[in-house]
C-alpha cells in the first residue's frame, strides 16, 4: 500500500503541475494573443466578432473639467477603448479549445480520483471477505476441538463407569467366594470337631471298660474305693479329653483366620491388579485422545496456515492489479500529456515562425535606431575632443591631428557599429 499511496501521490502532483502549467501558458498564449489581435483588429473587421466588455472602466481619480474640445476628445478614446475586448473568431475558437482542453485535464484527475476510489473500495471488500472466510474457518476448527473434547469426556465417563461396574461386581463375587470358603472351613472344622468327639467318646468308654475290668480284677480293694479311683480316672480323662477339644478349636480358629486372612489377601491382590488395569487402560485412553487431539491441532494449523498464504497472495495479486491498472493509466495520461505538449508547441514555434520577419523587422529597426543613436553621440564626443586637441596643440598640428581623428571616426562607424549590427540581427534570425 505504501508504493501505490507514493505512486499515487507522485502523479497527482505530476498532474497538478501540469495543469499549473497548462493554465500558466494558456494565460500568456491569452495575453499574447489578445495584443496581437487587438493590434490586428483595425485591418480585419470582417473576421471579428464582437464581445463588449460589460464591465466599466471609470478612473476614481478627481480630475479639473475639461473643455468641449478636450471633452469630445476623451468620448472619442473612450468609445475606442469600449471596443478593447473585442476578439477575433480564430481567438475565440482556441479560447474554447483550450478551455475544453482544462476541461479534459480536470475530468482526467476526476477519472482518476475516482479510479483510486474504486480500487480502494475493490480492497476494502476483498479484505472483509477473506476476514469472514478466516471466521467462519476458525469458528469450524473450534467447534471441531470442542466436539473431540465433549466426545473425550464421555468415553472417559463411560469408561469410568465401566471400569466401576467391573469392580463392584469382582467385589460381590469376592464376597460370594470368601462366605463360601468360610463355609467351606466352618462344614470341615465342624465335621472334624464331630470326628474328634466320637472318637474321645470311643476311648472314654474303651479307658473306662479297661478301669472296671482292672478294678473288677482286683478284688483286695474295697468297693468303695474302686468307686472313688474309678471316678477319679473318668475326672482325669474328661479334663485331658477337654484339653484336647481346647486345643483343637483353638488350632481350627487359628486356621480359620489365617485361611481367611490369605483368601482376603489373595481376593485384595485381585482388586489391586484389577485397578491397576482400569488405571492403565484409562491412561491408554487418555494418551489416545491427546495423540489424536494434537493430530488435529497440527491439522487444524497445517489448514489455517494454508488458508492464510492463500487469502494473501489473493490480496497481494489484487493489489498489484491494481497498481498495474494504475501505472498503465499513469502511463496513457502522461503520454496524452506529452502528446498534448508537443502539439502545442508546435503551434507555438509555428506561430512563432509566423511572427518572425515582423519581429525581426522591428528588431532591426530599433537596432538601426540605436546606432544612428550612437552616431550622434560618438559625432558630439568626437567634436569635444578635436576643440580640446585643437586648444591644446599648436596651429601648425592642426592638420595633422584633424586628420588622425577623423581617420579614427571613420573607421569606427563604418567597421565597428555596423559588424555589431549586423551580428544582432543574424543572431535574432532562426538557425
Amino acid at each position: 500500500m505504501s508504493v501505490s499511496t507514493g505512486s499515487q501521490s507522485s502523479s497527482v502532483n505530476s498532474m497538478q503541475e501540469v495543469m499549473d502549467e497548462s493554465s500558466s501558458e494558456l494565460v500568456m498564449m491569452h495575453d499574447d494573443e489578445s495584443t496581437i489581435n487587438s493590434s490586428s483588429s483595425v485591418v480585419h473587421k470582417k473576421d471579428h466578432v464582437f464581445i463588449r466588455d460589460e464591465a466599466g472602466h471609470g478612473d476614481p481619480r478627481p480630475e479639473p473639467r475639461p473643455t468641449q474640445s478636450v471633452q469630445s476628445q476623451a468620448l472619442h478614446y473612450r468609445n475606442r477603448e469600449r471596443f478593447a475586448t473585442i476578439k477575433s473568431a480564430s481567438l475565440v475558437t482556441r479560447q474554447i479549445h483550450e478551455h475544453e482542453q482544462e476541461n479534459e485535464l480536470r475530468e482526467q484527475m476526476s477519472g482518476y480520483k475516482r479510479m483510486r476510489r474504486q480500487h480502494q473500495k475493490q480492497l476494502i471488500a476483498l479484505e472483509n471477505k477473506l476476514k469472514a472466510e478466516m471466521d467462519e474457518h476458525r469458528l469450524k476448527l473450534q467447534k471441531e476441538v470442542e466436539t473431540h473434547a465433549n466426545n473425550s469426556s464421555i468415553e472417559l465417563e463411560k469408561l469410568a463407569k465401566k471400569q466401576v461396574a467391573i469392580i463392584e461386581k469382582e467385589a460381590k463375587v469376592a464376597a460370594a467366594d470368601e462366605k463360601k470358603f468360610q463355609q467351606q472351613i466352618l462344614a470341615q472344622q465342624k465335621k472334624d470337631l464331630t470326628t474328634f468327639l466320637e472318637s474321645q467318646k470311643k476311648q472314654y468308654k474303651i479307658c473306662k471298660e479297661k478301669i472296671k475290668e482292672e478294678m473288677n480284677e482286683d478284688h483286695s480293694t474295697p468297693k468303695k474305693e474302686k468307686q472313688e479311683r474309678i471316678s477319679k480316672h473318668k475326672e482325669n480323662l474328661q479334663h485331658t479329653q477337654a484339653e484336647e477339644e481346647a486345643h483343637l478349636l483353638t488350632q481350627q480358629r487359628l486356621y480359620y483366620d489365617k485361611n481367611c486372612r490369605f483368601f482376603k489377601r489373595k481376593i485384595m491382590i485381585k482388586r489391586h491388579e484389577v485397578e491397576q488395569q482400569n488405571i492403565r487402560e484409562e491412561l491408554n485412553k487418555k494418551r489416545t485422545q491427546k495423540e489424536m487431539e494434537h493430530a488435529m491441532l497440527i491439522r487444524h494449523d497445517e489448514s489455517t496456515r494454508e488458508l492464510e498464504y492463500r487469502q494473501l497472495h489473493t490480496l497481494q495479486k489484487l493489489r498489484m492489479d491494481l497498481i498495474r491498472l494504475q501505472h498503465q493509466t499513469e502511463l496513457e495520461n502522461q503520454l496524452e500529456y506529452n502528446k498534448r505538449r508537443e502539439r502545442e508547441l508546435h503551434r507555438k514555434h509555428v506561430m512563432e515562425l509566423r511572427q518572425q520577419p515582423k519581429n525581426l523587422k522591428a528588431m532591426e529597426m530599433q537596432i538601426k535606431k540605436q546606432f544612428q543613436d550612437t552616431c550622434k553621440v560618438q559625432t558630439k564626443q568626437y567634436k569635444a575632443l578635436k576643440n580640446h586637441q585643437l586648444e591644446v596643440t599648436p596651429k601648425n598640428e592642426h592638420k595633422t591631428i584633424l586628420k588622425t581623428l577623423k581617420d579614427e571616426q571613420t573607421r569606427k562607424l563604418h567597421f565597428g557599429r555596423p559588424r555589431q549590427v549586423d551580428h544582432k540581427v543574424r543572431s535574432s534570425k532562426p538557425g
